[in-house]
């Protein structure tokens, strides 16, 4: 299987396992351009629904993806964009469904969960994985940068709603970035938050991975434990990571396929090209960081890759 436009992995995710990526959504298309996105600075706003890739194209790569592999544990909607500007979402989620028996998972930014429709849509994943980074407008502004006519209180609203109507799996996730939502006074904020959405799972996330701007970083442990203590969540980055897959023959594209939806850090890498038993590592190595095509981010001393 050499060319996969729309399915990718699967890749570990520390919530899901081994998560087999769906992506519905040209790459950096979002209505939010978040500060620690590690897929950098998104270049394609828009906040209006479209059926960017035909949903017949989607299904059929999925079902050829499956002629050849069934080793995963969830089927993740995501990949290179907010995944619910997808118009055809709802029929996307239940046309999956019915090829697999693997639970069917949607992670979204949450901005346009006060859209019945989108709301519709969301009903038929198995779990819904929002985030809610900011409190309030400024903070929200501050992290998640959203499109112009976005407004905070609206999408906590649609949020709450959403969270009441779903019979599902409603996996909440919070990032926290340093001196920006970190404080004892922004937690006690979230506290009271939360109160209002009901959900199954809370997870608390910092930027592990290099973010979209520089001055970006990720809060201490101390404040994390503080965080999980006072919210009773469970830290992401204490969740243990697994191995990437990829069903692309050629060693080189399928490093390229990963990393345009998921950079890998120089560890991932070398174990990915390991498990596929690369004859010259380090000259894969040294090809992918002189092609122009990838970012080579040293972050914290360690090296990611990811794709322009």
């Amino acid at each position: 299987m050499e060319t996969l436009k729309f399915v990718y992995g699967p890749i570990p995710s520390r919530r899901l396992g081994k998560s087999l990526g769906v992506s519905p959504i040209p790459q950096k298309t979002c209505n939010y351009s978040c500060i620690y996105c590690q897929l950098g600075r998104t270049n394609k706003m828009t906040n209006e629904r479209q059926e960017f890739f035909k949903l017949e194209d989607i299904i059929n790569e999925f079902k050829n993806y499956l002629k050849n592999s069934d080793i995963f544990d969830v089927v993740t909607v995501v990949g290179e964009g907010e995944p619910t500007l997808y118009s055809k979402l709802g029929e996307l989620v239940r046309e999956l469904k019915k090829l697999t028996d693997k639970p069917v998972a949607v992670i979204t930014n949450g901005a346009l969960l006060n859209d019945k429709k989108v709301q519709e849509d969301l009903m038929e994943a198995d779990i819904v994985l929002p985030s809610i980074n900011g409190y309030n407008e400024e903070i929200s502004k501050k992290i998640d940068r959203p499109y112009g006519k976005i407004k905070f209180d609206e999408t906590l609203k649609g949020i709450i709603e959403f969270s009441h109507l779903y019979k599902g799996e409603l996996w909440l996730e919070i990032m926290l970035l340093d001196g920006i939502n970190d404080s004892k006074e922004s937690i006690k904020e979230y506290k009271k938050l939360l109160e209002k959405i009901k959900y199954t799972r809370l997870y608390l996330n910092t930027c592990v991975r290099p973010p979209a701007e520089p001055d970006v970083n990720m809060i201490t442990k101390e404040k994390m434990k503080y965080a999980v203590n006072e919210l009773g969540g469970i830290s992401i980055d204490m969740l243990s990571s697994g191995f990437f897959f990829s069903e692309i023959l050629d060693d080189y594209e399928s490093v390229l396929s990963l990393c345009k939806r998921h950079p890998m850090n120089q560890f991932e890498l070398k174990s990915f090209l390991e498990s596929r038993k690369v004859n010259k590592i380090d000259e894969m190595i040294e090809r992918i960081e002189k092609d122009p095509k990838f970012n080579v981010i040293n972050y914290r001393g360690i090296k990611t890759y990811r794709v322009k």
